[in-house]
């Protein structure tokens, strides 16, 4: 299991294309290069200035250490402007544990469901029912935020999936998501 970040992006109208286009020439590479394992890479279906994405490190002292270094590294100094000019928020961001996730390369839509369980045992046997370790399944990760640079969402607990399953009794989001392919 890694550290995974799910961040959501909410853009300014019409900015997604230039921001997904500056993300996979740029950030991609220069992250992986700090030692950041990429995820999948989305737009949200039902919400044409929203982007999604996932980065996964083997703990939270390799998340600070790989966060510094891009962070104050020359691609994002170089690029940081025009990323940001994109963007309207970037704070929406789950800080989890799981396998991380990548879609197919053949995928085209993937759905991911974000639930808030109101009980941890009764949820688990939930997930023993309906997910198996092809949906993905992460939960909360509970430690604190080292890199306060980049805020997190705290007080939450959430499981996060992806791929269709039996929906469950407890208050769900679900997200439509295009892959993005390089």
């Amino acid at each position: 299991m890694s550290i995974v970040e799910l961040r959501q992006y909410t853009l300014r109208p019409g900015a997604r294309e230039t921001l997904i286009e500056l993300f996979e020439r740029e950030f991609v590479t220069g992250q992986q290069a700090a030692g950041i394992t990429m995820g999948g890479r989305f737009r949200d279906l039902d919400d044409p200035d929203r982007f999604v994405w996932l980065r996964a490190f083997p703990d939270m002292t390799h998340r600070r250490h790989a966060l510094e270094a891009f962070y104050t590294g020359t691609i994002w100094r170089e690029h940081r402007d025009a990323a940001n000019a994109a963007m309207v928020d970037s704070d929406d961001v789950l800080l989890l544990r799981g396998p991380g996730f990548t879609p197919e390369p053949s995928t085209r839509e993937v759905v991911a469901t974000l639930c808030r369980p109101s009980d941890a045992a009764a949820f688990d046997t939930y997930a023993a029912r309906h997910l198996d370790r092809r949906h993905a399944l992460h939960r909360t990760e509970h430690a604190e935020n080292d890199f306060p640079l980049l805020p997190v969402r705290t007080g939450v607990d959430v499981r996060v999936w992806f791929g269709p399953a039996e929906p469950p009794p407890w208050p769900i989001r679900r997200l439509r998501l295009e892959p993005v392919t390089s």
